[in-house]
């Protein structure tokens, strides 16, 4: 059942990701870290079907990808990875929770001005994101709306913006997937329920981007930044009260 549930989850949250360009993935891995999955069961696993889901998006925008951007993302993500690695196992589940419910809040705080512009330069923006996405990534597994604003340069057109985020997210999908099987952590460790989770997120995006033209983006950016408080209110009571169990314990 909790492999059906999942599968299911994933093609939601892809249908939510094919409308919205992003965001689905955060709810997903929240999803998953609510169904009682630990970091070391949840992040390799999540990274794999992300990397399939993203790897489609990086295929329709390839030619308007920002290589230079691209690269000082990597030159950040490569060490901050697998540095934190090691130390993965030992982190508590609870504290996880809690740190996406914060980081997922940050992520709805409006822009100054109105305007969601990058707040550094743009070689500093696009470390800072790899930093992110490799420290941060291996522990709460998606980034996409915390790095986000750090690829929204006034300088790009929208598509070079949705090519180098796609890419950048994939790479960092694929760089814990390697991560986490280095310290012994494998995605595939479950195959059947992969494939059946990357089986759904292809669908559900293909879904998304069909029902895209059909609804209000007003209302469905309202009902989106509700899932996302929801999710983050349930992850802050469950990793809050049990953290608060064990203590009493």
């Amino acid at each position: 059942m909790l492999g059906l549930g999942l599968t299911a989850a994933a093609f939601c949250t892809a249908a939510l990701s094919g409308i919205a360009g992003l965001g689905g993935g955060t709810i997903l891995i929240g999803l998953f870290y609510a169904a009682g999955l630990t970091p070391v069961q949840a992040v390799p696993l999540f990274a794999a079907v992300q990397l399939v889901s993203n790897g489609s998006r990086v295929l329709a925008y390839v030619r308007h990808v920002h290589w230079g951007a691209t690269g000082w993302f990597l030159l950040a993500s490569v060490p901050a990875t697998f540095v934190v690695a090691p130390w993965i196992e030992r982190i508590d589940a609870n504290w996880v929770q809690i740190l996406l419910a914060l980081l997922i809040l940050v992520s709805l705080i409006p822009a100054r001005g109105g305007e969601a512009r990058a707040p550094l330069p743009p070689r500093t923006s696009f470390i800072v994101a790899g930093l992110l996405n490799g420290a941060f990534g291996l522990v709460v597994g998606a980034t996409g709306l915390l790095v986000g604003r750090l690829f929204l340069r006034p300088e790009w057109r929208r598509e070079t913006t949705l090519g180098t985020m796609a890419l950048t997210q994939a790479l960092g999908h694929l760089l814990r997937v390697l991560a986490y099987g280095f310290v012994g952590f494998s995605a595939f460790t479950q195959p059947r329920l992969l494939l059946a989770l990357c089986a759904a997120v292809i669908a559900g995006t293909w879904l998304g981007r069909r029902l895209n033209a059909y609804l209000d983006e007003e209302r469905f950016a309202l009902l989106f930044k509700t899932l996302l408080v929801l999710l983050s209110i349930k992850l802050l009571w469950e990793g809050g009260t049990n953290l608060l169990a064990g203590r009493l314990t």
